[in-house]
Parts: C-alpha cells; structure tokens; sequence
C-alpha cells in the first residue's frame, strides 16, 4: 500500500531528528525552478499571491531568499520530523521504532507545492507554500500544472513498486488535486472520520487531520495492505461504520 498525506504549515527545525538518515527529495531540480520564481516576489506580493500575513510574507521572504540546492544539512531536516501540525500530531512519528520509520520511507508519501512529493527522510528548507497558490511557472497557471503530471508519474510507479492494492488517501482535497487518480495502476480509497454532534455525525476539521496521521501511523505499525483490514483501525474511540461508508469511502465515527 501506498499512503500520501498533506504536509503543514507548523514547522520544527530546532529539534534535533530521531535518527540521522536523509535523503534527497525526488523532484529537488524541480523544486529550483519554484525557489526562483518566489526569489523574484517581493514580500508585499508574496503576501497577495499566499494570502498571508504582513509578519508571514516577510519571514516566507526571507526564506526563499536563504532557499538553496541541493540542501545543506545545517538547517535543513528530514521531512516527516520537520513538519508538525494536526496530522502530525496524529502520526507522532518520533514515536515510531526504527523499522516503522523503514516502512514509513517506503509506504508514505507527502505532497508539497514546492517539492511536489517527498519521501518521510528526505530533506526539506523551512518553506510555506500551499498547493492551492495561483503561481504562473512554465507548466501553467498554477503549481497543479507544474506539479500534477511529475507527481502522479511518482504516485504510480511507486504503487506498482510495492505491489499496492490501493492508495490511501489521507491527504487534503487541496493536495490531492495535484494527483490524476484516473492514471493510477489502482483504485483510490479516501476515508472519512466524523464526530456525533448534535444527533448527527459531521466531519470536523481539526479532528479529522489529527486522525489521518493518526491512521496513516496505525497503518504502518500493523502492515496493513487490504481495504477489510483497514476497517478494522479502531484507534483514539473511532470505529468503522459500514452504513455510512461505500468501497471507496469507509467512515469512521466516534462519539
């Protein structure tokens, strides 16, 4: 199985890795080309084209300006530890064991509007980037044009490598736009994780990104490689409602 994931906003360079192994992002002489463009943008319309902050558009300014490759180690930090936010607080991937995080750099895969796909020990800069960016590049429009084709290419072939029965899904709308599911060599499956509220289950954000990592970590732990093994996750009170789910939906509820 291959999973994907969005990446975060919230970063953490200042703690030190659980483990010293890095690699290199896949797409990195890629990644170059959008390090430019964003070189070339003042703060001011970096913040327009981001929608951010004054405070964001300046610190984001300042770290495409410092933005090299390939990557020093000095700075820079392996993926999976560096990004920190709600789905990670759901992986808590320091809390993997070496051979877990093995897997990990096998079976998982995040997205990113600036390196379009990395794997857990790959190296990253501190950036912010959203996919969604309306960010003119040679491909296109936006960076669903730079990236979609390069992604998607990586996505299939990795599946094929592993030998995956489906890809699990566990990444935003945002960023999964940026993969064309239709070329994949097997289907997609996009479960849901909704909270009884009021008398009815909605999906909340918050705990919904939380439970993504929190599956995708469950997933790796336990091998899991079929869609009925993976209604079984029952982790932090959620569990699998057959009702509400379709093949390529399963929910999960709690509450």
């Amino acid at each position: 199985m291959l999973i994907l994931l969005s990446p975060a906003k919230t970063l953490d360079f200042e703690s030190p890795s659980k483990v010293k192994t890095s690699t290199n992002p896949e797409f990195i002489k890629d990644s170059v080309e959008i390090a430019e463009l964003l070189k070339q943008q003042t703060p001011t319309s970096l913040r327009n084209v981001m929608g951010i902050s004054e405070s964001l558009a300046e610190l984001n300014h300042a770290r495409f300006q410092d933005w090299m490759a390939p990557h020093p180690k000095e700075g820079s930090k392996q993926a999976i530890f560096a990004f920190q936010g709600d789905v990670y607080q759901g992986l808590q991937a320091e809390k993997l064991t070496a051979k877990q995080l093995d897997v990990a750099q096998e079976q998982l895969r995040i997205l990113s509007g600036l390196y379009g796909i990395l794997r857990p020990f790959d190296r990253i800069l501190p950036y912010r980037l959203e996919m969604g960016t309306p960010l003119p590049n040679s491909h296109g429009k936006d960076l669903y044009a730079f990236w979609r084709d390069r992604v998607t290419e990586s996505v299939a072939k990795q599946m094929q490598a592993n030998g995956s029965r489906f890809l699990l899904n566990l990444a935003s709308n945002e960023y999964f736009r940026c993969v064309n599911a239709k070329a994949l060599p097997a289907p997609v499956v996009a479960p849901a994780f909704k909270e009884l509220k009021n008398g009815k289950y909605k999906i909340i954000s918050f705990f919904a990104k939380k439970a993504r990592g929190t599956m995708a970590a469950w997933v790796i732990r336990n091998r899991v490689k079929t869609t009925t093994k993976l209604t079984q996750f029952a982790e932090d009170g959620y569990t699998y409602h057959p009702d509400l789910s379709t093949e390529k939906v399963p929910v999960f509820v709690r509450g």
